[in-house]
Formats: C-alpha cells, structure tokens, sequence
C-alpha cells in the first residue's frame, strides 16, 4: 500500500508541465530504500536462493548430512544478510534524510544572520556619522556580514547536493525536487545493553558466518571420530575446529564491544537532546524578555532581532541533537542486528 502510494505521489509529480516534487517523511524514506534499494533487493534474492536449494536439497533422498547441513547454514546465513541489509540500508537513509533536512534549517538561520547582520551594518554607519562609532566599528559589522553571506552561500549550495544523495539511494529521477518533513522525536532506547549483545551470533552477517564454520568443523570432527576414518584426519578436523572456535570467539568480543560503544553513543546523543532543548527554552525566555523591554521602551529593535536569531539558532541546535540521536539510534541498530529506531518493517 505505502509503496503503491508512493508511486502514485511520483507519477502525478512528473506530469507534463509539473516541477518533479517528492514528498517525503523519514519513515516513508526508510520503507521506499527497502523496498527498492539495490543492496536490499540483491539479498532478498539470493535468500530465495538459498532457501530453494535448501528445499531441494532435504527434498534429496541421496543428500548427505555435510550437504544438508551447508544448505541449511547457507539459507540461515543470507537471511542474516537480509536482516543486516535493512539495517544498513535504513542507517544510509537516515543519515542522508537528516543532513538534508537540517541544512535547510541552516540556510534559514543564515538568512536570518544575514539580515541581522545588515541592520548592523546600518547601525555602525548610523553611529559613525554621529561620530559615536569609528570606521573600524564599521569595518567589523561589514566583515560579520560578509561571512554570513559566504555561510549562506554555502548551505544554499550544500543542500540541493544532500537531497540528490537521498534521491539517489531512494532510486528517484535526477533533478527530483525533495520535499522533506521534520524527523519525528526520536524513540527512547527501551532495550538493554545485555539484551542487544545476546544471540549476535544469530543476527549479525559475519558472526552468523563464523558461527556456521564452528558448527560445520564440530560436524566434521565428530564424522571422522570413529575406528575407520585415519587419525590424521581427525586430527585436522580438531585443529579446524579450534581455529574456527577461536576466529568465533574472537568476531563475538569484537562485535560485543561495538555494540557497548554504539549504546554509550546513543545514551551520549540522547544527554546532548536534553541539553540543546534546555539552551532553546532559555533562549526562547531571553527572546520573550527583549520583546518585553521593548514593549516598555527599555530596548531597541535590533535586540530583538538579535534575540530572534539566537532563538532560531537554539532551536536548530535542537534539531541537530535530534538528528545526531537518529544516526546514533541506528548505528546502534546496525552494530546489534537489532532495529531500535522502529523504522524497520
């Protein structure tokens, strides 16, 4: 259904005589990637696959239990893949969707800035004719100003290259025109730590793999352990056993750390959305007492402006823990096997 929406939405935005205009939240973004994404779409096959070699192989009257057992760890395997897939996938996605959207709030903070820094200007002037300023007071404003244009410019010509990213993972026509909705408040980090290091060897590409070789080298170990087969080979057998045993043990502390450090990261992240919403209502309160003072005579316009502005930038930096707690939510998810942003179906 939302991938029959999400056509329709397309199809009518490239009628003729129509701007080619997508619009996208977060979570449409995400389910579009995985339906459609290329790295998905390439592990959803080759799980088909692998699970009609399996049913051909158990279907196999002749089947040995090496080979049944290969085509059972294979199948377990690409699914592990197709799990990993979404996630990485959704990380992408989530990454590329914020920094677009947050260089928008950034283009708007510096036309804000811009303005600011032009009343400025005109004020240095204003005060240097009424020689209660200096040519350098001017100099200042005009370098200030300066700068922001330059800032402006550059997150002007920094966003219609971020949203081309985005349309590109998404699989949409060059020169689509994104029109992005905020990312929601991220979900709070509900699941343990313990629970996200348990059960990796089940859910994580690479140690799903390892784990497989452990099993199939215990499986030859215990074939050649018998009066007919020579001991050399069960010898090797062993010596295969241990070193796949350790390359296991090794790839699970390995995986276990980073998922410790992805969860410290989003515990981290989730401080820093505390603190930038404390630092937006303060300056939200610093904003409402200028309006007040000026209200009362006490201050001048330009104080307001400027309070506005810090209000905006306040409010941006905000937005940008927000985002910065989505990327740690799903890198955490992608380190685990595990999805903990509820973005992936």
């Amino acid at each position: 259904m939302k991938k029959t929406a999400f056509a329709l939405l397309l199809t009518l935005a490239l009628a003729p005589g129509a701007a080619a205009q997508t619009r996208l939240s977060l979570a449409s973004a995400v389910s579009q990637a995985l339906q459609n994404g290329p790295d998905v779409a390439s592990a959803r096959a080759n799980l088909q696959k692998a699970q009609a070699n399996l049913r051909a192989v158990r279907a196999d009257p002749t089947s040995i239990i090496t080979t049944l057992t290969q085509a059972e760890q294979d199948a377990a395997a690409q699914l592990a893949a197709l799990q990993g897939g979404k996630l990485t996938a959704a990380q992408t996605v989530i990454s590329q969707y914020v920094a677009a959207y947050e260089a928008q709030g950034r283009v708007d903070l510096n036309r804000a800035q811009v303005a600011l820094n032009e009343r400025n200007v005109q004020i240095a002037r204003a005060r240097l004719e009424a020689r209660v300023a200096t040519q350098l007071d001017v100099n200042r404003a005009q370098t200030s100003l300066s700068s922001n244009r330059q800032e402006l410019a550059d997150a002007q010509a920094q966003l219609p290259v971020l949203e081309a990213q985005l349309a590109r993972t998404l699989g949409l026509p060059a020169g689509t025109n994104l029109v992005l909705a905020a990312p929601p408040t991220p979900p709070k980090l509900s699941v343990s730590l313990a629970t996200l290091q348990s059960g990796l060897d089940k859910r994580l590409p690479k140690l799903v793999q390892a784990a497989n070789g452990a099993a199939l080298a215990q499986l030859q170990v215990k074939l050649s352990n018998n009066d007919y087969t020579p001991a050399r080979t069960l010898q090797d057998a062993q010596l295969a056993l241990a070193n796949a045993q350790r390359t296991l043990n090794d790839a699970t502390r390995a995986s276990s750390t980073g998922v410790s450090d992805a969860y410290r990261a989003v515990q981290n992240a989730q401080q820093q959305v505390n603190i930038a919403r404390q630092q937006a209502t303060n300056a939200q309160t610093a904003l409402t007492q200028a309006q007040a003072r000026l209200k009362a005579g006490t201050a001048a316009a330009v104080e307001v402006q400027q309070a506005q502005v810090q209000a905006q930038q306040a409010q941006l930096g905000v937005q940008q823990a927000q985002d910065g707690l989505w990327q740690a939510l799903a890198a955490l998810g992608a380190a685990s096997g595990t999805d903990v942003t509820g973005l992936v179906k």
